[in-house]
């Protein structure tokens, strides 16, 4: 059954054209088994209408909690020939902070793997949402009923595919809402940028809980007929064997990963011979890794991108990753970008700073239930990232600062707030506040700040305890600095401005 579509640019459509052209390509590898397109298409398909048997209706999310796996890009396929919405959730999450996500989201469906069940179990038990989690790698099964048998709905380029967290505060989340159009257009520009054809294969360590893990690279990738070898996790050794073993051609990552890879004690001696091209996001790479990579034959393809882009807006070419060290490129193509002074209230021409908009069919149209955060998002037609850069004459940017407190650890947003949030909630904490820090391995890290109440005690590791409970492993700050009193503005706000040069002066 063909997916049904009145708009050009609907995902579904990509598998099955694929799998009309190129049946018995291998479309996925995972752990020795090989999938092809026409057996993808096929279970996206039956997988659509089980799901809609099963009394789910269009705009309906289904939010998922699991490492990579063939599964989840067959469900993905399967909600967008069914006109549902694929709510990956990050797997690093605590129950608590999965549960916030659950209550704001309001799944119809939640979907696990075997290795994260009993995790969502818990965030369900201690949710609103009434959802019993299925497993992921037996859906098909599990949705199979003798119900009547269903037709595919038609499915429009406006269509929501993907609602995608864009924080995970413990208070209220909020969630990009991805249409098709969107995905589609931010593929396109990457593939005039970072083009992949059907003889690449294309390596995926990033998690699918990511924008990334699907429109850099792998949506792209079956797009166009390549292979995606997808790994469930991360681990440098096995990366450097399937390059050469399965001869991998490209691969997307943030600079962490590559460090990592460069710095794994086979990697000089690595066949990387297949090797063409890595992409890496989330973070600026040092011009020594770099160096490290293109001396094993090896482009480094860099840039900027946030969620609610679909992620790409810039792209900093590899002949451009010596002579413009730390900037971020120029927009992809379809992309608009300008720089809006704050103070003035106007846009900036030609040379200059200011903070960047973002224009396009890639710019997301608003968050899920959310107007308010909407409304400050979009304005006139832009959306406002909130990231201050810098114009030189040639039409390069380069990130200057933020202005937004979000930092980026690991390639994982984290936001102050919500670790203040939990620290403050410690029974023996008076007042916390966190800034980020540079940090060799991450890129950032966050360095907290604790007023302890009078008379208690506390120390490093109860603190590094206490937030492993609460947080997800990239949001714990690596440093603690107990001190008497925050700084703070003559009109009582935190000054996070002083909170760093008391860290420098300390250091």
């Amino acid at each position: 059954m063909d997916t049904k579509a009145s708009g050009s640019h609907v995902i579904g459509r990509w598998i099955t054209e694929r799998a009309r052209l190129t049946p018995s390509r291998i479309a996925i590898e995972f752990l020795g088994r090989e999938i092809s397109y026409g057996e993808l298409d096929n279970g996206s398909t039956e997988l659509a209408t089980a799901l809609l048997r099963h009394g789910l209706v269009r705009g309906d999310r289904v939010a998922t909690l699991t490492e990579n796996r063939p599964e989840h890009v067959e469900l993905l396929f399967a909600c967008a020939k069914s006109g549902l919405v694929l709510t990956p959730l990050n797997c690093h999450l605590t129950a608590i902070e999965l549960a916030a996500q659950l209550n704001a989201f309001s799944p119809s469906l939640v979907v696990a793997s075997k290795m994260h069940f009993t995790k969502i179990e818990d965030a369900c038990s201690i949710s609103s949402s009434d959802a019993t989690p299925h497993n992921l790698e037996d859906l098909s099964a599990a949705l199979e009923e003798n119900l009547p048998k269903i037709e595919l709905p038609t499915i429009n380029d406006d269509d929501t595919l993907l609602l995608i967290a864009t924080s995970g505060t413990t208070g209220a989340p909020k969630g990009a809402l991805l249409t098709h159009a969107n995905c589609f257009w931010t593929n396109l520009g990457l593939d005039l940028s970072v083009p992949i054809s059907g003889d690449d294969v294309v390596l995926q360590v990033l998690p699918q809980f990511h924008i990334g893990g699907w429109n850099v690279q792998p949506l792209l990738a079956w797009w166009k007929g390549a292979t995606v070898v997808l790994e469930s996790s991360f681990e440098p050794a096995r990366v450097l064997e399937l390059v050469a073993s399965r001869g991998v051609t490209m691969m997307m990552g943030v600079p962490t990963t590559y460090l990592l890879l460069a710095q794994e004690p086979g990697f000089n001696d690595a066949d990387l011979s297949s090797l063409r091209t890595v992409v890496a996001g989330g973070a600026s790479m040092p011009t020594s890794l770099i160096e490290l990579w293109h001396a094993r034959g090896v482009e480094v393809v860099q840039g900027y991108g946030l969620t609610e882009a679909s992620p790409n807006v810039f792209c900093l070419a590899p002949e451009d990753a010596f002579t413009h060290a730390g900037w971020v490129g120029k927009p992809y193509a379809y992309v608009d970008v300008a720089l809006y002074d704050n103070a003035t209230g106007s846009f900036v021409d030609g040379v200059g700073q200011g903070e960047i908009f973002v224009r396009g069919p890639n710019v997301f149209p608003g968050y899920w239930d959310n107007p308010e955060a909407t409304k400050d998002a979009l304005k006139d037609g832009w959306l406002r990232t909130g990231d201050v850069a810098v114009r030189d004459e040639a039409g390069y940017y380069r990130i200057c600062g933020r202005n937004k407190e979000m930092y980026i650890s690991g390639g994982e947003n984290v936001y102050p707030a919500e670790v203040e949030q939990v620290l403050a909630a410690h029974r023996f904490v008076l007042e916390a506040a966190v800034i980020a820090v540079d940090h060799p391995r991450w890129g950032e890290s966050g360095a907290a700040f604790i007023v302890v109440r009078p008379g208690e005690v506390l120390d490093d590791e109860e603190l590094t305890n206490y937030c492993r409970t609460h947080l997800a492993p990239f949001k714990v700050p690596s440093e603690f600095h107990l001190i008497s009193e925050l700084p703070r503005t003559p009109i009582g706000k935190l000054d996070r401005v002083r909170l760093k040069t008391t860290l420098f002066q300390a250091s």
